[in-house]
């Protein structure tokens, strides 16, 4: 059995990892690679997994660096199964329709910045391939193993790092009619995270294809965001001012809302009027109460006394543009939460451009920023921010808050690590999806857990297992 690691391998976006038999050809996620546009677009336009030929594609979870380029993959070809969890399938074609709309839309900007005669920037894939590709996606059950051809079967389990995200558990019939065990953790969770079960424990295995995300990092503790989120909205609003916190639409806003929901009905929130105002959060948040069921015991707990965990009565989930620019014109306090949760693009760089001068007002940014990104200016406190090629003033209070990230860190993957190894073994260790300092620390950790050296891949680098 062969193993090519053809995303995600030396560095973080991108995953893309290829199984290969005599008999199949299966694909474990299949997303963009995300960075500075020249290179991220030369990355993306390269499929070297001949989707002809696929068997089926696997798919841990809906973020677009694991799922985003799954449409391509029928624009080439591929015609059979994607096997996912059902709240996966459901995030998954809403973020890729998403997806499909903004490449369309940044194809026709482009074209009018090309020289004459320069080649057309085409998008990746249409919206009509993502309506097409999900004839093709087949829903399952966490915890129940499901024959997915005679030599291979699949099983998944809670990751815990989004709804719906997934361990996937496969036996497959190698070349010399040994089955082998390989599990792919997608994107590991933390434990004790608001919203998710925690991540499942599984038996060790033949071969372990690892994230290593944080495998050198100690994450804070979530429950200071919710007193941080208290704490920042009474002093602002003491101060006359509004709150602009920039959230990404999947997983982050509803975290952010689902804290809010908490303070208010413990009577702790000001009662000022407080939005979401990103199209694509509350097309996602009605998914979210679709599998609020599926959730933690604290929202289980919630939902005797709360039939709404991500509402109360001073939100309002904004639907229309103009409601959003009337936002900008209201007097008084404020909170709004808006996408992208990097400042880059989006209705809250609208927010931003009203909020930033005024020192009354405080931009709340929600866990990392990424060089060159304006949320990375913003969180430097620099003295002025460029918005829409204009220079602004930052007068506002910038808080940054930490303690959301929804991937393991480096204990949580040593719990996880030793608990699959209790009673069996790990074979093999591929450390994926994480800068070089990440997958070196995290392989210290799993040095004395496993038969053999783990690895960290290179991105086309094959392995036999």
């Amino acid at each position: 059995m062969k193993i090519t690691f053809l995303g995600a391998a030396g560095e973080v976006t991108g995953s893309q990892h290829l199984i290969e038999t005599r008999h199949r050809r299966i694909l474990l996620d299949c997303g963009l690679f995300q960075g500075r546009r020249a290179e991220s677009r030369r990355k993306n336009e390269e499929l070297r997994c001949r989707p002809k030929d696929l068997d089926a594609v696997i798919l841990s979870h809906a973020h677009i660096d694991h799922c985003g380029r799954v449409p391509m993959l029928y624009r080439e070809g591929f015609r059979g199964p994607v096997f996912c969890t059902d709240a996966t399938a459901d995030i998954a074609e809403l973020m890729l329709l998403d997806s499909a709309r903004i490449q369309l839309e940044d194809a026709k900007y482009l074209a009018r910045k090309l020289r004459p005669g320069h080649p057309g920037i085409e998008p990746l894939y249409t919206e009509e391939h993502v309506e097409q590709l999900f004839r093709h996606v087949q829903p399952l059950l966490f915890g129940e193993w499901h024959e997915l051809a005679t030599d291979v079967r699949l099983r998944f389990h809670p990751a815990g790092h989004i709804l719906g995200s997934a361990i996937s558990e496969l036996e497959i019939e190698d070349d010399d009619g040994q089955v082998k065990r390989i599990v792919f953790t997608g994107d590991l969770g933390r434990r004790d995270m608001p919203l998710l079960v925690d991540p499942a424990t599984v038996q060790g295995c033949d071969a372990l294809i690892t994230e290593c995300t944080y495998g050198s990092r100690v994450h804070p503790r979530t429950v200071d965001v919710k007193q941080q989120l208290a704490e920042c909205i009474s002093e602002t609003v003491r101060k006359g001012g509004r709150v602009v916190i920039p959230a990404f639409s999947l997983g982050r806003t509803q975290q952010i809302v689902y804290f809010l929901n908490e303070l208010f009905n413990e009577g702790v929130l000001p009662r000022i009027p407080m939005y979401v105002d990103s199209p694509l959060a509350t097309r996602l948040t009605k998914i979210f109460r679709r599998y609020d069921h599926t959730m933690d015991e604290d929202v289980q707990a919630t939902l005797q006394n709360d039939d709404d965990a991500f509402g109360f009565q001073t939100l309002t989930y904004v639907r229309t543009q103009q409601e959003s620019i009337e936002l900008n014109r209201m007097p008084g306090s404020f909170v709004v939460i808006s996408a992208s949760g990097m400042c880059e693009n989006g209705r809250v760089v609208h927010h931003l451009k009203h909020a930033v001068s005024d020192e009354r007002n405080t931009i709340l940014l929600m866990g990392y920023q990424a060089p060159h990104t304006l949320g990375h200016h913003i969180a430097d406190r620099r003295p002025y921010v460029r918005i829409f090629d204009r220079e602004f003033p930052l007068r506002a209070r910038v808080e940054q808050v930490e303690g959301l990230s929804a991937h393991a860190d480096v204990n949580d993957f040593k719990w996880w690590f030793e608990a699959m190894s209790a009673d069996s073994h790990i074979g093999q260790a591929f450390l994926v999806h994480g800068e070089r300092r990440s997958a070196e620390a995290l392989r210290e950790v799993l040095r004395d857990l496993t038969d053999e050296e783990p690895v960290i891949p290179e991105r086309n680098e094959s392995f036999e297992v």
